[in-house]
């Protein structure tokens, strides 16, 4: 036998199965959109968040509600659906969106992965969850050197199938390394769970034989947030053909937006063409699909209100119970894209306002929630709105406020994208400000399920207004309670604004468009 320590390069996938057991699988994730303008991703946000290792990345998985991101959910449902299997738990770390991760805390899970994957040998496959829009403080390409290492650890035939957020800011060196890449087609992110399971189809069509082969086009446009919904719109309609391309020589299309506010050089949109061992038509396919995002370019436009705007519309739903009430993103602060959820800005100015019946979630300000908590439910108190922040886009606001609730901040995810799934708060208070209720937070997170509000007591139906701080996920969430025409995306200061020219670009590749409307670019023949 082999030593587990040096597989094989004429290892052939599907070989090593061990009979009634199945083939031998094994499941890591690494997961973390960068916002290069944000502060830096810590081990402790990872371990407030999603950081497991072994048995106890295994246990959670297979959880009820579990913490695990959708994709590895999926996957693993898809496995057990599909017949017999081994899982080999490897690690999994995941946070939503941050600054660059911390670099030695990043080469720690590319080690914990490699030298799990080398005791675990032998091996018929690796499944890895991944966001593709990683940076560390000195590595522009972790996912690529993950890839690359994990790739120099199972040899060149063993499957290695990835999803990847359809925010991966993709490079060609991903590709290279990669079995298959199979990216989301929802945004909000709901279809997680299903690429997860499109992924165990693929592998499973491989350890059958099945020799994939892809081909890669990037786009040089970099389409800002709000417009890289999925419901409809110019994202939509390109999927949509993109799916209409697969056949039974093609396996996935693959079409990334990109993160723009990665601000890397690995920015733009990307194609990636999975076939059944025809090159030529992945390449032909991806330069088409490229061609035809170019084209539509001008239909990526953001349309955003103005705060003094929102400001009278959201007085006239509180003075007026007959007229429909409003949503208003917050969408420059959306802690989904590296946001610190805690800009003052919509807040400070609905409460000068005397805008009434409103509600705002979720406020991320840990100092202020432990506060809360130690005065009890009833308490009256100065509230100092980010006393320990420093970030010069969040501001300050102090006004007073009443404790109105407290809960630990875990809960179940209701609709959406944490539908099932098991989210952390930390202690978490609602607070009477003027005329919003403020759902206060110690765990930075993304307004995007309604449970955040109804576990603190408040009645969505009853509220005149409610502003939540997300750029879109909210929209799979609330839509229960606000139809797309009635929700409102106001344009204030924030880490995540969608008005590109208000970011300090420093590593972007230009020309780039909309940065550089007059450009020109063909797809490479």
């Amino acid at each position: 036998m082999s030593s587990p320590h040096a597989p094989p390069s004429s290892s052939q996938p599907g070989s090593r199965g061990n009979g009634s057991q199945g083939p031998r699988v094994a499941v890591g994730a690494f997961m973390l959109e960068t916002n290069s303008h944000a502060p830096v991703a810590t081990r402790d946000e990872f371990n407030q968040n999603f950081h497991l290792r072994d048995l106890a990345f295994e246990h959670d998985w297979r959880l009820p509600a579990p913490r695990s991101p959708g994709t590895i959910r999926g996957f693993v449902q898809g496995m057990d659906q599909s017949g017999p299997w081994t899982a080999v738990p490897l690690l999994g770390a995941a946070v939503g969106a941050s600054g660059c991760v911390d670099q030695d805390f990043f080469d720690e899970v590319v080690d914990g992965i490699c030298s799990r994957l080398k005791a675990s040998w032998p091996l018929d496959g690796v499944f890895l969850s991944l966001h593709g829009a990683a940076i560390a403080t000195q590595d522009p390409d972790p996912e690529g050197t993950l890839l690359e290492k994990v790739r120099a650890v199972v040899g060149p035939n063993l499957p290695v199938v990835c999803t990847l957020d359809l925010h991966g800011n993709i490079v060609q060196r991903m590709v290279d390394h990669a079995s298959v890449m199979v990216a989301y087609r929802t945004n909000p992110h709901v279809d997680t769970a299903e690429r997860g399971r499109e992924a165990t189809a693929i592998l499973r069509e491989m350890l059958g034989g099945m020799k994939p082969t892809a081909a890669f086009v990037k786009v040089p446009m970099t389409p800002p947030s709000v417009t890289q919904n999925t419901d409809k719109g110019p994202y939509a309609d390109l999927i949509a053909h993109g799916q209409q391309l697969i056949d039974a020589d093609v396996v996935n299309v693959s079409i990334l937006s990109g993160f723009t506010l990665g601000d890397t050089p690995r920015n733009g949109l990307s194609v990636i063409v999975t076939t059944r061992n025809n090159p030529q038509k992945a390449k032909q396919l991806a330069t088409e699909l490229a061609r035809r995002a170019w084209d539509g370019r001008h239909r990526w436009v953001p349309k955003l209100t103005p705060l003094d705007q929102a400001c009278r519309m959201a007085l006239a739903c509180g003075q007026n119970p007959q007229q429909p009430p409003l949503l208003f993103a917050d969408v420059a602060d959306n802690a989904g894209g590296g946001g610190r959820a805690n800009t003052v800005w919509i807040l400070q100015a609905f409460v000068n306002a005397d805008v009434q019946g409103s509600a705002l979630g979720v406020f991320y300000d840990p100092a202020l929630a432990a506060e809360a908590h130690r005065l009890g439910v009833g308490a009256s108190f100065e509230a100092h709105f980010n006393r320990e922040e420093d970030h010069p886009l969040s501001g300050r606001f102090v006004h007073r406020a009443r404790v109105i609730s407290l809960h630990d901040g875990t809960c179940t995810g209701r609709r959406g994208v944490a539908a099932g799934q098991t989210v952390l708060l930390g202690p978490t208070a609602l607070l009477q400000v003027g005329g919003v209720q403020v759902v206060v937070v110690s765990v930075r997170q993304q307004c995007k399920d309604p449970v955040f509000f109804e576990m603190m007591g408040v009645d969505l139906s009853a509220a005149r207004s409610v502003i939540v701080k997300s750029r879109g996920h909210f929209r799979a969430g609330f839509d229960e309670f606000f139809p797309v025409e009635r929700i409102v995306e106001v344009d204030v200061p924030g880490l995540t604004t969608p008005d590109l020219t208000q970011v300090n670009w420093q590593r972007m590749p230009r020309p780039m468009y909309p940065l550089d409307p007059e450009m020109h670019w063909s797809p490479p023949q």
